[in-house]
């Protein structure tokens, strides 16, 4: 269970999906869930959830509201720049999950927002070293034995290896769950709405929100291939359902269940407009990005010999 729970990765994996993650936080705050700014002329409206109850948030101002933005957007700038990332850090997940409070104190929650406040939550827990070394072999950072996690735990590497550490693991895991848990408790509202998944995957549900909300392609499919929806149904409760498995496959598989899920949502987009890129931008957390590194540092050691010998 441990091995489950607190699997011993690469710190620069987390390194790398800091970046990742802040740089989409910032781009959400001022496109997908910029309404909090809007929000502050609408405090009539506003209907606190259970969290922002028990923090007794008030409604939503025009001056807190930017305020709060700029705070995000400064934090994430300094962490993604390595300047004391677990305190700036700290900073994006407070302010964020402010923010994304008030974003869904207006009537409607949308969970495709849970992966992404996860990784925000638990990113500081983990320290990690510099993107590129310090110019040495990538096995080394900041000058630390290669082996050695960037909170001085050794996590089981040798000469060579990138430092590892069971905090990494962790934080990864956390992220990956709630991936899985976005989809799979996806499933709760469908019976709960229809009385059970068989009715739900039965119904004319895609069909009626493809002649809603549906692109050209999406009414045309209606029109010409209307059959296509029940299976295209079923198959998106089979992914929904199983989607616990994904935390279990390593390699090549879990490479071709990643695309299948990314398949999934280009097809929503294409067809309904709907992207769910907070949660696809969280799918990172199964890849490993320490290879990213890796190119980087190799680019960087070509270039000093390049230099040198000049």
């Amino acid at each position: 269970m441990r091995s489950i729970l607190l699997p011993t990765l690469p710190t620069a994996r987390i390194h790398v999906l800091r970046v990742i993650v802040y740089a989409f936080v910032i781009l959400d705050i001022l496109t997908l869930s910029g309404d909090v700014v809007a929000h502050a002329g609408n405090a009539e409206y506003y209907t606190p959830l259970l969290l922002a109850r028990i923090l007794h948030l008030p409604a939503m101002t025009s001056l807190v509201a930017q305020l709060l933005r700029a705070l995000i957007i400064v934090a994430c700038v300094a962490a993604v720049a390595g300047v004391t990332p677990r305190i700036t850090g700290a900073v994006v997940a407070i302010g964020y999950w402010v923010w994304m409070l008030y974003s869904q104190g207006y009537g409607y929650v949308a969970h495709d927002h849970m992966a992404l406040m996860v990784a925000v939550a638990v990113l500081p827990t983990v320290a990690t070293p510099p993107l590129f070394g310090d110019g040495g072999s990538v096995g080394s950072a900041a000058g630390r034995p290669a082996g050695s996690a960037a909170d001085g735990s050794v996590g089981g590497g040798t000469v060579g290896e990138e430092p590892r550490s069971e905090a990494a693991g962790w934080a990864l895991r956390c992220i990956q769950i709630a991936v899985v848990a976005t989809y799979f408790f996806s499933i709760v509202p469908k019976i709960l709405y229809t009385g059970s998944l068989a009715a739900w995957a039965n119904s004319a549900i895609l069909t009626w929100a493809s002649l809603r909300r549906g692109s050209v392609l999406a009414h045309w499919l209606v029109e010409n291939v209307p059959w296509i929806f029940v299976p295209a149904q079923w198959g998106g409760v089979a992914l929904e359902a199983l989607s616990p498995v994904v935390l279990f496959l390593r390699g090549r598989a879990l490479y071709v269940a990643i695309a299948v899920y990314m398949s999934f949502h280009l097809a929503t987009l294409v067809l309904l407009g709907i992207h769910f890129l907070p949660t696809v931008i969280c799918w990172a957390a199964f890849l490993p990005l320490e290879r990213w590194r890796e190119l980087g540092g190799s680019r960087k050691h070509r270039r000093q010999q390049i230099r040198f010998a000049g």
